[in-house]
């Protein structure tokens, strides 16, 4: 095989390799935000009055859109590459107000915990299954 076609063969490899670590890793995304979600959830039932906070606790796929009023960011649709888990939504309207507490109420901090208690462990997901997707990419071809 002539060098030119080896290099338009491993240039288009190369450029395979994006779409299918994309394709690949969403998955490990989605089980991450369930994972920190149900975490949150677990949390806020400490705080727990009628149960609307938990239940409005979201995880948004890519392509989806966040639910109106939600926490960090109100409505916004999740990228291509993004799984958000929100609190909050157009009925619950306080999860910042439970999280930080208030002059009159203390805190109760649910979202930022479980978030910093599984942060290590969602990138090394992130991480093996990008790593899995470039790895098959490659063995594939």
């Amino acid at each position: 095989m002539a060098q030119s076609a080896q290099i338009t063969r491993l240039q288009r490899r190369l450029e395979a390799i994006p779409k299918t670590v994309r394709t690949a890793v969403v998955p490990s995304l989605v089980k991450s935000g369930e994972e920190l979600a149900g975490t949150m959830r677990q949390l806020a039932e400490t705080s727990r009055d009628t149960g609307a906070l938990i239940e409005s606790i979201a995880v948004t796929t890519p392509g989806a859109s966040t639910p109106p009023y939600s926490q960090p960011g109100g409505t916004r649709v999740a990228g291509e590459l993004e799984v958000l888990v929100t609190a909050g939504d157009q009925d619950v309207r306080y999860p910042h107000l439970v999280e930080y507490g208030t002059s009159k109420a203390a805190a109760q901090p649910f979202f930022w915990p479980a978030f910093r208690l599984l942060q290590k462990r969602i990138k090394n997901r992130t991480r093996r299954a990008i790593g899995k997707a470039v790895r098959d990419g490659w063995n594939k071809q």
